[in-house]
């Protein structure tokens, strides 16, 4: 696609449309690490320009979307966790949030699953969710050459995987890049964890033989893939550091927002 006819990135924000009266359907939760991670920031471009393509009505919070309290109520800290996440349920109610979009299955998780019980219920959504269904309404039609010759393998996210038993959707994605898709020995309920969920993503490593990280990175190596795809900011970290160590950077590790938008050439 020539560059002038790319998609220009304009976010709509929640506070402009209700000045003006507006109420999106969805409001997109970009995450911490959508936010403020320098490698996510190009997964958030991407979701958004999916969104845009699919004529998606949406907006964000900006400003107003703070942390939703996973990391410390996964560390044992209950009182910082309520805190947060009464702060964002009211800030989502007084928007009369109805639907949520997330690329995080940790925000995905915690704003579906423990915020109903302080006030806050919603229907929340991954965004591998979204783009699955788009494409089982035919509205979401990928017809490309990228992946042909590529060898795939995807990593399930633990949130998203056994914390929401969802393993079908992103596989339903994969499936239309025509690449070949390889899965690793665990996989979907099986599936091993990158090393970072529940808050040891923020811990020092614990006395072991290997962290759980090499581990996964190697399981990968073992599909001999181009890719690895994943579905989590946490994951792709955790990964691309087991890549790294193993001197393997040539190996791309990529969101499915991010396979989506290179193969719709957003």
């Amino acid at each position: 696609m020539d560059e002038s006819n790319k998609i220009k990135i304009e976010v709509p924000v929640m506070a402009d449309l209700a000045a003006k009266g507006e109420k999106p359907e969805y409001l997109f939760w970009v995450g911490c690490a959508g936010s403020f991670d320098d490698r996510y920031k190009k997964v958030t471009k991407d979701l958004v320009k999916i969104l845009d393509y699919l004529n998606i009505s949406y907006a964000v919070l900006g400003n107003e979307e703070s942390c939703t309290g996973d990391p410390a109520k996964r560390a044992g800290n209950e009182f910082i966790f309520q805190m947060q996440a009464l702060s964002n349920i009211e800030i989502l109610n007084g928007y009369e949030i109805k639907k949520i979009i997330t690329a995080c299955p940790h925000c995905f998780n915690i704003i579906k699953n423990e915020y109903p019980e302080l006030g806050g219920k919603y229907e929340v959504i991954h965004h591998t969710q979204l783009l699955s269904n788009h494409i089982e309404k035919g509205t979401l039609r990928i017809d490309d050459k990228e992946f042909v010759n590529k060898r795939m393998t995807y990593h399930d996210p633990c949130y998203l995987g056994r914390g929401n038993d969802e393993y079908e959707a992103p596989r339903n994605v994969l499936n239309q890049l025509k690449s070949e898709l390889v899965e690793m020995t665990r996989n979907r309920s099986k599936a091993l964890c990158c090393g970072a969920g529940g808050a040891q993503m923020f811990k020092e490593a614990e006395s072991g033989d290997k962290e759980i990280y090499m581990e996964r990175a190697e399981e990968a190596l073992k599909t001999e893939s181009n890719i690895i795809a994943t579905a989590c900011p946490f994951c792709m970290t955790m990964i691309n550091d087991g890549l790294k160590l193993k001197d393997k950077e040539e190996i791309e590790v990529l969101d499915l927002a991010e396979l989506v938008a290179r193969a719709l050439d957003l």
